[in-house]
């Protein structure tokens, strides 16, 4: 990659897809920036995030196993993603590649979504419920934070791992560590039936 990694904290445009580009590398793009979630020219993570729970949302409601496959999908494509993405961009890791976010936040998800349906308990998961509001503010609030912080492994991971495996990584341990803690408090703390 010839240009470096953008600074976070300040305000960064999106690097554009080249014109010369397929136009199944043109979709890959398109997927790695979240279809247009990760373009703000702040906080893209943050705002791929909530692209990413939007996408969420409709695929558990279809149930709990159209979520996990498509999780899984994205998970086992989004290296490729993430790294096409990057390399159209010229840029190792750009903030606008989001396709991890969204990855990170359905894994952030899956963990109450698979107990929630063990226990035939997925009608307590709409936004007339308690319980949907505390995952939804839980998993997002939690993932963003490991994702921003980055404690030890997430951190090890975003340093010495590179390329779209790298780019992933990270948000999928961050997804991961959320989604153990947000069960682990639902089913600890939060009333149901």
């Amino acid at each position: 990659m010839s240009q470096a990694k953008p600074d976070i904290y300040k305000s960064n445009q999106c690097p554009p897809c080249p014109p010369s580009a397929s136009t199944f590398d043109k979709c890959i793009y398109w997927l790695g920036i979240g279809l247009g979630s990760g373009l703000p020219r702040r906080a893209a993570g943050t705002w791929g995030t909530v692209g990413g729970l939007v996408i969420a949302l409709p695929l558990i409601w279809a149930g709990f196993w159209v979520f996990l496959a498509v999780t899984l999908i994205g998970l086992i494509i989004g290296s490729h993603i993430c790294g096409k993405t990057s390399q159209l961009m010229d840029i190792e890791d750009d903030p606008h590649i989001v396709w991890d976010e969204w990855v990170g936040m359905w894994l952030s998800l899956l963990p109450t979504v698979f107990v929630l349906h063990q226990f035939g308990q997925m009608s307590e998961f709409y936004p007339n419920s308690v319980t949907f509001w505390i995952v939804i503010v839980l998993g997002f609030g939690l993932f963003r934070l490991f994702d921003v912080l980055k404690p030890a492994p997430i951190s090890w991971a975003d340093k010495y791992v590179s390329g779209g495996f790298g780019i992933m990584l990270d948000d999928v341990l961050a997804g991961i560590i959320a989604g153990m803690i947000t069960v682990i408090v639902v089913f600890s703390f939060v009333p149901f039936g």
